[in-house]
């Protein structure tokens, strides 16, 4: 039985910037070949990155991605890797007209391509093209129609795109059909909660259904609203896990694997189940100085011989663990990718911006976050306490900058009462927070929730000001228990916690006016999370929920808020997505809306 060293790169690919993704792949190819791979694959799109979204109708965008793979090819070989074969996700085009989509030859596709010896040796395109949830694939592309097998130390290794395995049939069947030895699969597939439990299920379902081990590589990093966790794994027919990377990290997953040997019948051409035409490809080339390729004519080192490396099985993290993992990942990389350093808080003692605060710590580091407490008249003294001592635990830049004497000017000469005269704290604090990021260049960080976000508790202008809210998609249920967490966490690593037990165990307040608590204008938050779950995520009426043994005032209420609070949402800034669906890309609702029966 043939052995083969597979190699996953596990990466963070920059939309938009070739150059760059393009040096990442040579770099971890370099790792591969020192490690004595004799196949390495990278992400989906990770020449581009991903998603790419309408820089997809760019055509200089996909003439650049076209080109500088064609110009990695040459790269690698002139690096002296041009006898590893790469497997590479980029934005590419078609060559016919696709008549049942009404697109012209020359549209964009999602595509992938095997680089050897110095020239792209095959080319394929995704042919399941997701279109729900923050998909939208076929407003870009137009799907594939080829099963590519690649002929390989003597396997036939098939290749397919992320959402060709999340459907049924398409290329897992045709893997089958085709006889292949391994399914490879290219992936960027975006986290969020018990995401990797699910994506285990449906590779050994799949590596079962295609008769073969299956091995799936998938990105870390974050683009925007999305995070990607990695969480590559390879595993047997029989569905035994071979190889998993770990969650959230850039890393090279190694294995040996035995595979079936390749049948005799190399034809090509053959029409397959859902329309698929077979592509093969076999890999035959000699290194100058005679002999077919392998780690030593590369100058690579393996530790051991082949068949003797078994790759490691990454343990899983925790729920929280996961989630704050996603939470600081989506921070770092929309802070970094954009070109910035640091980042300004608004720090008011409250359990929400502590919780940013912390994040954002773990995210770029105490130097690089600068908080503000800016207290008004209603201000506690235990809240103004609470947000110096997390200063104090963390070690990130902190002053106080009091908003009475504006508030008291604004109060002069507008005479406000009641609400007004309570949002209009929270806006002075964000035209503050705003003039500081304008004259230091720190990016603000928004610290509403997902609970809040839902029923509109939050004030346009005021604690919506900022370029991303880190916790936009965490449910204030939830803020709690990330909180008990983090500090649990530190505790077990020996250090100090980040957030003061008098934050977490005081009630939530907006301290706009004397004596106010959240619950004053909403139901306790583990009732109003659980009816929002309903609502949101659960896309369930108003009488669904009611006959699911729910107060119907209660229920009436918050699908009211929910329902008139959405031109609020739509002036959020984006932050990551951590739930099945998120506000922004995953629900899009209109803004302007009669219909009021949930």
């Amino acid at each position: 039985m043939p052995n083969l060293r597979l190699a996953l790169s596990q990466i963070d690919p920059w939309v938009g910037d070739i150059a760059r993704n393009s040096d990442e792949v040579v770099q971890w190819t370099k790792r591969a070949a020192e490690a004595g791979a004799q196949l390495v694959a990278f992400p989906e799109m990770v020449l581009t990155g991903y998603p790419v979204e309408d820089l997809a109708l760019r055509r200089s965008f996909v003439e650049a991605s076209r080109s500088g793979l064609a110009e990695l090819a040459g790269r690698l070989a002139a690096e002296g890797l041009g006898g590893l074969p790469v497997v590479v996700g980029y934005l590419g085009r078609s060559e016919h007209a696709s008549p049942r989509f009404g697109r012209p030859a020359g549209s964009p596709q999602n595509c992938a391509a095997v680089l050897y010896g110095g020239e792209v040796v095959t080319r394929f395109a995704k042919h399941h093209l997701p279109n729900y949830g923050v998909f939208d694939e076929y407003r870009w592309f137009v799907p594939g129609d080829q099963l590519p097998v690649l002929r390989l130390h003597g396997v036939d290794v098939a290749l397919a795109i992320c959402e060709d395995i999340w459907q049924d049939g398409g290329r897992v069947t045709a893997a089958r059909e085709a006889g292949a030895g391994l399914l490879l699969v290219i992936n960027g597939s975006p986290y969020e909660r018990n995401k990797d439990d699910v994506r285990l299920e449906l590779v050994r379902r799949r590596a079962a259904e295609a008769g073969c081990p299956l091995a799936y590589v998938n990105m870390v990093g974050a683009q925007d609203e999305l995070v990607f966790d990695g969480d590559s794994v390879v595993v047997g027919a029989d569905g035994e896990v071979l190889g998993r990377s770990p969650q959230f990290e850039e890393h090279l997953l190694v294995l040996d694997l035995d595979l079936p040997a390749a049948a005799g019948d190399h034809t090509d051409g053959l029409l397959l189940g859902d329309g698929l035409h077979l592509v093969r490809t076999e890999l035959v080339r000699t290194e100058p100085g005679g002999g077919e390729w392998n780690a030593a004519t590369t100058g690579a080192t393996a530790a051991e011989g082949p068949g003797t490396l078994r790759a490691e099985v990454a343990p899983r993290l925790s729920d929280e663990a996961e989630i704050w993992a996603a939470l600081v990942s989506g921070t770092r990389a929309y802070v970094h990718k954009n070109g910035f350093g640091s980042v300004l808080i608004g720090l008011s003692g409250g359990i929400d911006s502590a919780l940013v605060a912390s994040i954002a710590v773990d995210a770029l580091g105490a130097g690089n976050v600068h908080c503000v407490s800016m207290p008004s008249r209603y201000s506690s003294q235990h809240s103004r306490d609470d947000a110096a001592e997390l200063a104090r635990r963390t070690g990130l830049h902190f002053r106080t900058v009091p908003i009475a004497p504006m508030f008291d000017a604004y109060l002069a000469a507008t005479e406000l009462t009641g609400l007004a005269e309570e949002n209009l704290q929270s806006r002075l604090r964000g035209t503050l927070l705003m003039a500081i990021s304008n004259q230091e260049g720190h990016i603000v960080l928004a610290p509403g929730n997902k609970s809040e976000l839902a029923v509109g508790y939050s004030t346009l202008y005021g604690d919506s000001v900022g370029a991303y809210g880190p916790i936009k998609d965490v449910y204030k249920s939830l803020v709690f228990r990330l909180a008990r967490w983090r500090n649990e966490e530190a505790e077990r690593r020996g250090e100090v916690p980040p957030i003061p037990e008098n934050t977490i165990g005081k009630p939530p307040s907006a301290e706009l006016r004397p004596d106010q608590v959240d619950t004053d204008s909403l139901p306790d938050y583990d009732l109003l999370d659980t009816v929002l779950d309903l609502y949101v995520e659960g896309d369930q009426g108003r009488d669904a929920i009611v006959a699911a043994g729910f107060d119907p005032a209660v229920v009436d209420r918050v699908v009211r808020l929910v329902d008139t609070a959405e031109y609020k949402r739509r002036q959020y800034p984006p932050g990551p997505k951590i739930s099945a669906k998120g506000f922004g890309r995953d629900r899009r609702l209109p803004i302007t809306n009669r219909w009021r029966r949930g």
